[in-house]
């Protein structure tokens, strides 16, 4: 399945500008639940990626839930890694991030081991 940016919230201007000539990079000001977050996108290196931010609250599952379904597909499988300690970064503490690597699977465990469905 494709990853794909939300055109209609593309930052066009100003310092985190960018077009759709920028491909699925750039900023993006997006509504989910009532408020506005800020979701930067990047398909370099590799590696498909969101972050999702607001300067004071970090987003709950239902954002990170909607932000998904806005850039992928509802079959494809994103992930929110939990790195090593040694490899943590922090840049902004309401920050969270999903990631897809580009043309690469990965383990997914199956959904008995969380619960019935």
């Amino acid at each position: 399945m494709a990853f794909e940016v939300p055109e209609r919230y593309r930052i066009a201007e100003g310092f985190m500008g960018t077009t759709a000539a920028d491909g699925n990079n750039g900023a993006f000001y997006v509504p989910v639940l009532g408020k506005f977050w800020n979701v930067m996108a990047g398909d370099g290196a590799g590696w498909e990626h969101v972050s999702i931010s607001r300067p004071k609250e970090t987003p709950p599952w239902e954002v990170m839930c909607a932000i998904k379904a806005l850039f992928w597909s509802p079959e494809d499988c994103v992930i929110q890694y939990h790195p090593a300690k040694s490899e943590y970064v922090n840049c902004h503490p309401h920050c969270l991030h999903l990631w897809r690597p580009v043309g690469v699977g990965f383990p997914i465990p199956p959904a008995y081991l969380v619960g019935p469905k």
